[in-house]
């Protein structure tokens, strides 16, 4: 009479090995989605393959639906690498202390969000009171949080009460599409997908200009899971760091992550990121 749930603890036994065989040998790896599902996935493809080299494991990337995604899957262990922003990072710090951020790109240590409009009437953030304005998504750093800041800290500014309608476009190459279509009067984007966007003629310069830019900021980070293993913590830290501009194939992979190159990063540089979220209401 016991060889059936005998049977049925043994399986279980086994299906749960089997998982924890299978994340040990992969290292499950996701962003946050500030862009369009198809552009990061060409992003990081040959940065995937870098990793599996450097690292010998399989390295599979996880798409999210969201920000939240991004945080409650690092925090919880379903993931164990991920790209985020300087806000999420904080988040996901606040659930998880030990989370670790391994390396930014080197502007991420003075990065900058870009206000732009296609209205030739706006030429500040004054000519702005009463019209449309598009943030990315609300848990964005660069999109969201620091312009929200840097707008009530620098010009009193409390959107909510100052523009007539706003708007959560939720990547930032929508908040430019948004702004170019004029479905909105102006919108706040990272400078590093503004420059892109100029450069690949996705956005039409004669129409939509830049009228202001933030003060500097600390940004985006790669941060793994507090519980991943110490050594490949640095085994990863170690491989970011390794990659060369002077040898094509890595310049490669730089430039399709927007960067000149890698460099150290620790959670000390985001505590006046959380300064900001407190003071703008995004974290009780």
């Amino acid at each position: 009479m016991f060889k059936r749930p005998l049977a049925l603890a043994a399986g279980f036994v086994l299906s749960c090995s089997a998982v924890i065989a299978q994340a040990a040998d992969t290292l499950r790896v996701s962003a946050i989605p500030d862009e369009a599902p198809t552009e990061l996935l060409r992003k990081f493809k040959p940065l995937g393959a870098y990793l599996e080299q450097q690292l010998g494991m399989k390295v599979q990337f996880v798409p999210v639906a969201d920000y939240p995604a991004v945080v409650e899957s690092l925090a919880s262990n379903r993931l164990d690498l991920a790209w985020l922003g300087g806000f999420t990072f904080v988040q996901v710090h606040l659930k998880d202390p030990t989370a670790t951020p391994l390396v930014q790109r080197e502007q991420d240590a003075q990065f900058t969000s870009k206000f732009i409009t296609a209205n030739p009437d706006v030429k500040s953030l004054a000519d702005l009171k009463g019209k449309t304005f598009a943030f990315g998504s609300i848990s964005s750093t660069s999109g969201s949080l620091m312009p929200r800041y840097f707008m009530l800290k620098n010009d009193n500014i409390k959107p909510e009460d100052y523009f007539k309608r706003i708007s959560y476009s939720g990547a930032h190459d929508a908040t430019a599409a948004w702004v170019q279509a004029g479905k909105v009067d102006a919108g706040v984007l990272n400078a590093s997908v503004w420059d892109k966007l100029v450069a690949s003629g996705k956005v039409d310069t004669q129409k939509v200009k830049v009228f202001a830019t933030t003060p500097t900021y600390y940004d985006y980070n790669w941060t793994a899971r507090g519980s991943l293993d110490p050594a490949l913590k640095e085994k990863i830290r170690k491989a970011f760091l390794d990659l060369d501009p002077a040898k094509p194939e890595q310049k490669a992979i730089l430039d399709l992550q927007a960067a000149s190159r890698f460099i150290e990063t620790r959670p000390e540089n985001y505590q006046g990121t959380e300064e900001a979220a407190r003071a703008a209401g995004l974290l009780k």
